[in-house]
């Protein structure tokens, strides 16, 4: 089993459930004891801000918050550089603990040794 997980996510409200599922594998990994990278992109860029995970709804889902709160509190959770750039997100405005990157960190977390790299 791989011991580190980095999930990339392109799914928000857009694709609800596809969104969902990439958040609830990333908690599950993390309660799992597995060191656990999420890189928020397309449209799952809105959650990095404030208060934008509770407008999610997905009935027979565990609350969005919840997962990223349980990530915030065991893994990373990265806003991609330029998703944010596109809708205008900047440092000052994200959740605290979201750290912005780009494509070359992503690329190094993704092909480290022993990294499961998935992408929802």
């Amino acid at each position: 089993m791989a011991k580190k997980l980095v999930i990339k996510v392109t799914a928000g409200a857009d694709a609800p459930e596809r969104c969902s599922q990439a958040f609830t594998v990333a908690a599950v990994a993390v309660a799992s004891g597995v060191d656990v990278s999420v890189w928020l992109t397309g449209e799952s860029a809105w959650f990095a801000l404030p208060g934008r995970a509770a407008e999610f709804e997905l009935p027979h889902a565990a609350p969005l918050p919840d997962l990223i709160d349980s990530l915030l509190g065991g893994g990373r959770l990265t806003l991609c550089t330029q998703c944010a750039a596109r809708r205008d997100i900047t440092e000052k405005d994200v959740i605290e603990g979201v750290r912005i990157a780009g494509a070359q960190v992503f690329v190094q977390e993704a092909l480290a040794d022993d990294t499961q790299a998935l992408v929802y």
